[in-house]
């Protein structure tokens, strides 16, 4: 038998550290990133994510909810829904500013603009660490696949998350701050996770009940984050096949870990 909280601070501090490993990519690359690389970047995070929504999130919620004798499609569709409704929440207050855009989003604030594009990469993370930290939980009480499939989460989250750090470490540099720094606030950006992961497993030790609703309004959350930011960023430009050819490139790599380890 293994402890939950553990088990989350294992699958999430991966997560973490592929972010690091990502951002550490200032560290040896010169010069500027393609328009083509950040597509590739985004749209590659947007599918594995709603891969992971689907395959690793509304699909056990529907299990867990039916299992225990409910409905399947109400703690999935419910749970989603208030997931939405509370990225947008964040989405819309938080003040951030995304790489390609001069534009802050959420509410004024007089923050650097270095600090408000390391936050809009912060928000993506929120999601992902919960992700990660509800699917161990769920592991904790049920078998050894639903431990299998919480690493696969956690595995396909972290190849998406090696990309993100970059992509948010290399615009950084290109603003003009030092590479230490854009190394230091990439890094930083994937800290949310461990800490949204290893808190929802301690609230979820206490609400049981209310797994498959607290799954789905993971998914919820991350499906905000792919439409509204993820797969619009990457069909910028003229040539818009890069960002979807990748969109489908991870979308198959999460699905056959989730299949594979699960």
């Amino acid at each position: 038998m293994y402890h939950p909280v553990l088990w989350a601070a294992f699958g999430t501090g991966i997560t973490c550290l592929s972010t690091v490993l990502g951002s550490a990519t200032v560290l040896f690359v010169r010069g500027k990133t393609t328009p083509t690389l950040q597509r590739m970047f985004l749209g590659f995070a947007a599918g594995v994510m709603v891969a992971a929504s689907v395959f690793s999130l509304l699909l056990p919620a529907i299990e867990e909810a039916e299992a225990a004798g409910g409905v399947g499609w109400l703690p999935a569709a419910g749970g989603f829904i208030l997931g939405v409704l509370f990225l947008w929440g964040l989405d819309s207050l938080l003040p951030h500013l995304h790489p390609e855009s001069d534009a802050p989003e959420g509410l004024p604030s007089s923050w650097r603009r270095t600090t408000l594009m390391v936050l809009a990469v912060t928000l993506h993370n929120i999601p992902e660490g919960m992700a990660v930290g509800l699917s161990f939980a769920l592991a904790a009480q049920s078998d050894g696949g639903s431990l299998s499939a919480a690493m696969a989460l956690a595995v396909g989250i972290g190849l998406q998350n090696f990309p993100e750090g970059a992509a948010i470490s290399l615009p950084l540099r290109q603003e003009g701050i030092s590479t230490g720094r854009a190394f230091l606030y990439g890094a930083l950006s994937g800290v949310v996770e461990p800490i949204f992961g290893i808190s929802v497993v301690l609230a979820a030790g206490t609400i049981t009940p209310f797994m498959p609703w607290l799954l789905s309004f993971a998914a919820g959350t991350m499906m905000y984050v792919v439409t509204e930011e993820l797969i619009p960023e990457a069909h910028l430009g003229e040539h818009s096949n890069t960002g979807t050819m990748s969109v489908m490139f991870g979308f198959v790599i999460m699905m056959i870990l989730d299949i594979a380890l699960g």
